[in-house]
C-alpha cells in the first residue's frame, strides 16, 4: 500500500485472510486498497464488516468516514468521522481534518441555496417563456 501497488497489496491481504481468516485487521487493509482503487462499494461493505467486529478499531471507522465522503454521503460520514475522533481521543490530525472537512460540507449543503431562480412570463395568449434570474 505504501508504494501505490494496490492491487499486489490487495492480492496480499486476500492471501492472510486465508491464512488468518478475516479478523479486523484483515478487513480494514482489504477494505482500505478496494478505497484506493477507487471500488468505493466493496471497500464500503469490508469496512462496515471490520466495524462490526470491532467497533474500536479507529482506522476502519475513518476509512468508512472517507467512503461515505466519496460517495456523497455526508450525513453518515460527519457521524462516523465522530465516532473515530472519539476512540482516537482526538490525536489524530488527519481525522480530525475528516470530520472538520465532513462538517463544513454538511453546513454548507444544509445552507445551500438555489443557483437559478425561475419566472414564468406569458407572451400573448397561449405561449410562455421560462427566463431565468441569478
Amino acid at each position: 500500500m505504501a508504494a501505490g501497488e494496490y492491487e499486489l497489496a490487495l492480492k496480499a491481504y486476500y492471501r492472510g485472510a486465508a491464512e488468518h481468516g478475516t479478523n479486523v485487521d484483515v478487513l480494514s487493509a482489504l477494505g482500505s486498497a478496494n478505497l484506493k482503487l477507487g471500488r468505493l462499494g466493496q471497500a464500503e461493505r469490508l469496512l462496515r464488516r471490520a466495524v462490526e467486529k470491532d467497533e474500536t478499531f479507529v482506522p476502519a471507522w475513518n476509512n468508512l468516514g472517507v467512503v461515505l465522503m466519496e460517495q456523497g454521503e455526508t450525513a453518515e460520514a460527519a457521524r462516523v468521522f465522530r465516532q473515530a475522533f472519539a476512540l482516537d481521543s482526538g490525536e489524530s490530525d488527519d481525522i480530525r481534518d475528516n470530520l472538520t472537512l465532513a462538517l463544513a460540507k454538511l453546513e454548507k449543503s444544509d445552507y445551500a441555496q438555489p443557483q437559478n431562480n425561475f419566472a414564468l412570463v406569458r407572451r400573448g395568449s397561449s405561449e410562455y417563456l421560462i427566463l431565468s434570474t441569478p
